[in-house]
């Protein structure tokens, strides 16, 4: 059971970061300062750096809950499903359940507004990309423990991974950039891009 010292700390590290997304998304990531944030929350900037690194940190800890919740998610998925629909199910599962999964700490609505923000600061997205590809390798050795293979002497695990991250930065571009920033509207086409593997791949796109 949570203790009141415990509870405390919890509120206060929630607090940092809701004040951060908003002033990230209001304001600019560029542009906020530690500073504005403690002041956010009436705290000083030694305790903003008792919970988060820095900035970057703050920026991205929603996004840390959820690939935490994608990797259990593709670890738990039935034996029976191949490779690619074992991560199509997860991924989906993921929106699915991202109130429950983030909604401990920011709203839905926020986490979706800081999406953007990362798609459209380079900074953040250079880290974004970065921490992908650290995530895409973790994925790969799951892939390979499930299938019973060796991540390093078989190439399929991370093959299979690269091509998924790539409709995954597809759809997030799109979405992004789109007029509809709904979650419905990035579960959509999550789906929509993922079902057109297949036939992007190995298909004739010629329509002539």
């Amino acid at each position: 059971m949570e203790t009141l010292r415990e509870r405390k700390k919890r509120r206060t590290r929630e607090a940092l970061l809701r004040a951060a997304l908003e002033l990230f998304t209001t304001n600019g990531y560029e542009r906020t300062t530690v500073d504005e944030i403690a002041e956010a929350v009436d705290v000083s900037q030694r305790t903003f750096f008792r919970y988060f690194a820095g900035k970057e940190d703050a920026a991205f800890a929603v996004q840390v809950m959820t690939e935490a919740h994608f990797v259990a998610a593709v670890r738990a998925r039935p034996a029976h499903e191949a490779p690619m629909e074992a991560l199509r199910q997860a991924v989906l599962e993921g929106w699915d359940a991202i109130r429950e999964t983030v909604e401990s700490a920011v709203p839905v609505e926020l986490y979706l507004r800081m999406y953007r923000t990362i798609e459209s600061t380079p900074a953040l997205l250079a880290a974004h990309l970065r921490r992908s590809a650290a995530t895409e390798e973790t994925i790969a050795r799951v892939l390979a423990e499930r299938e019973g293979v060796d991540v390093d002497a078989d190439p399929r695990p991370r093959l299979a991974v690269a091509v998924f991250g790539g409709v995954i930065r597809v759809t997030e571009r799109q979405w992004s950039t789109g007029g509809d920033f709904s979650l419905e509207a990035i579960r959509t086409l999550t789906a929509a891009y993922l079902d057109q593997v297949g036939s992007a791949l190995t298909g004739n796109w010629r329509t002539a």
